[in-house]
């Protein structure tokens, strides 16, 4: 059985051990006593989580909700006693039936996260500082592409609400193909409710790297060009970046486009308002 328990976060706890067993059943004993069913075993993991049959691919449960739980494989029917086989001319029979083993299958599990704002941008775009300043999420953040090798969670807290944040590492032209960091990171953002794409004002072409991110996403899974979106222009404290900003807006009249700075904390306020709005459906 595999269950779902919120407070899980990875299934770095399933790394220690491969195999898992049941237990089995306990054989019967006198005066017609049945034995014992063994106990189911449980595999808890995060919500999010999909389990696969490791050979045909195919999905066999997505948990998303705490609590939910699925039975993955059945244990074996149980033999009969000698007693089921006594008759009045054979009353003590000396024979049974054996019981029969249970199911056995190689299993695939996959995390992809739940969040309510997935931020996607190039490496080096400045998300996991974005996420650092919007929550109190503590991600690795350097200088040099790809600093990001595991998506990131973070809250971010505004008066009485809240929202789930997740940093997805750096997608690159190719990404859906496998380039960069490629589709191992691309499966978290299907499961994001809104996209938030991070464009770098120092970049002299953030349109294109914009197109490229809406590309790549696009044919990773079509649906994601449905969610609701924010583009944030981040750096404006470097020069010639509100000049930038501002032909990005231009460029996307129909879009929510805002610019922050990361390092400074200039935008924040603002960004963090759209992204509970855009989360409350405004």
């Amino acid at each position: 059985m595999v269950r779902a328990r919120s407070d899980l976060r990875t299934l770095h706890h399933l790394t220690r051990g491969r195999i898992v067993r049941a237990e089995r059943g306990q054989p019967g004993s006198g005066r017609n006593r049945h034995g014992r069913d063994g106990r189911d075993a449980v595999v808890e993991v995060p919500p999010g989580t999909a389990v696969f049959d490791a050979t045909t691919g195919e999905l066999l449960q997505d948990l998303t909700v705490d609590g939910e739980q699925h039975v993955l494989l059945t244990g074996g029917r149980g033999g009969k006693g000698n007693s089921h086989f006594a008759t009045s001319r054979h009353q003590t029979p000396r024979f049974a039936q054996d019981g029969e083993p249970g199911e056995e299958r190689d299993l695939r599990i996959e995390l992809r996260l739940i969040a309510d704002i997935g931020l996607v941008g190039s490496p080096n775009a400045g998300k996991s500082t974005l996420l650092g300043r919007l929550t109190a999420a503590n991600p690795k953040i350097g200088a040099y592409p790809f600093t990001t090798k595991i998506p990131n969670l973070g809250v971010l807290q505004l008066d009485t609400r809240q929202l789930v944040l997740a940093d997805i590492p750096g997608l690159i032209e190719g990404a859906s193909e496998g380039a960069g960091m490629g589709v191992r990171f691309l499966k978290h953002i299907a499961r994001t409710r809104t996209l938030a794409y991070i464009v770098d004002l120092q970049d002299e072409q953030p349109r294109r790297t914009l197109s490229i991110l809406e590309r790549e996403l696009a044919a990773y899974d079509a649906r994601l060009a449905e969610r609701p979106r924010v583009i944030v222009g981040n750096k404006l404290d470097l020069e010639g970046s509100e000049d930038r900003l501002r032909k990005l807006a231009d460029a996307l009249p129909n879009d929510r486009v805002v610019g922050v700075s990361a390092l400074t904390g200039e935008g924040m306020r603002e960004l963090a308002g759209i992204f509970l709005a855009v989360g409350d459906g405004a």
